[in-house]
């Protein structure tokens, strides 16, 4: 389990550096609000082909941090992101990356479904479209298919692909989305509880799905149930709540990260056991 966080090794020159499989490596990374700070110092590498899961009570940073890997801040006035934050090795906030590129190499699944008011094939077909990943309507038709049935949804829909998505149940919604995430072949998948809005079958099915697409991509999932995180993730973030001594204003932390076996068994932290076991949050 790493202190801070960080699972990285050294450089020749003592600097941190990425470990092996790590798809995202963020260092020293703090978020403001024009005058308000969310977020302080975190540093953390998020590995590929794997679930992690950011855990803490509410206000405690997870979801802002989320939304840096993917760039979601910036569409919020007066926030600002320090620290460097780096996706297969290359700087996320570089000077040439475009923030709506990099949204199609980081797709985000949020808590409450949000399926295009388009029919289940559009709604799939969208993404791939705006990009020209298809040549014509056998093309596109392949990419909707095998979308769908990466989101284990092709068996329920594909006799009413004309049909509104917004017609499904709201577990067929959210592997609807799932699936126009990843219509585009992303490299990371961000979830800001993606479960929270669903019933128990229906979260069950998702985490099934979220095991499966572990196998091929880089999954990020933020969630306020402890079950759910032991149950999907291999690795585990805990976030808390600090204050600063000198303005007495909150803000949030990462204090520290490993596998999710070690976290919930023998963490490292009182505050991370506390919060385990219940005793608060």
């Amino acid at each position: 389990m790493a202190a801070d966080g960080v699972t990285a090794t050294q450089d020749t020159a003592g600097a941190p550096v990425a470990a092996p499989g790590v798809k995202v490596s963020a260092r020293g990374i703090s978020v403001t609000y024009g005058e308000h700070r969310a977020l302080r110092d975190v540093s953390l590498d998020i590995h590929d082909r794997s679930v992690t899961s950011f855990i803490g009570p509410s206000g405690c940073g997870k979801t802002t941090f989320l939304r840096c890997i993917n760039r979601m801040n910036d569409t919020i006035s007066g926030a600002k992101v320090d620290g460097e934050l780096k996706i297969d090795g290359v700087d996320a906030y570089g000077r040439t990356v475009d923030p709506v590129a990099l949204r199609t190499r980081v797709g985000m699944v949020f808590q409450k479904p949000n399926p295009f008011p388009k029919s289940i094939y559009e709604n799939v077909a969208y993404g791939p479209r705006i990009h020209g990943m298809a040549k014509s309507k056998a093309d596109m038709d392949v990419i909707v298919e095998k979308s769908l049935r990466r989101a284990g949804l092709w068996e329920e829909v594909k006799d009413r692909l004309s049909a509104s998505g917004a017609g499904l149940s709201g577990g067929q919604q959210q592997r609807l989305v799932i699936a126009r995430t990843v219509a585009v072949d992303p490299d990371v998948i961000l979830m800001d509880e993606p479960c929270s809005a669903l019933d128990p079958i229906a979260t069950a099915r998702v985490e099934e799905l979220i095991e499966e697409l572990a196998q091929g991509y880089c999954i990020i999932i933020v969630t306020h149930s402890m079950a759910q995180a032991a149950r999907v993730s291999q690795r585990t973030a805990f976030f808390y709540v600090d204050r600063d001594p000198e303005t007495g204003r909150q803000y949030g932390k990462l204090v520290e990260s490993g596998l999710t076996d070690d976290i919930f068994r023998n963490a490292s932290d009182p505050r991370t056991r506390d919060y385990i076991t219940g005793r608060f949050g």
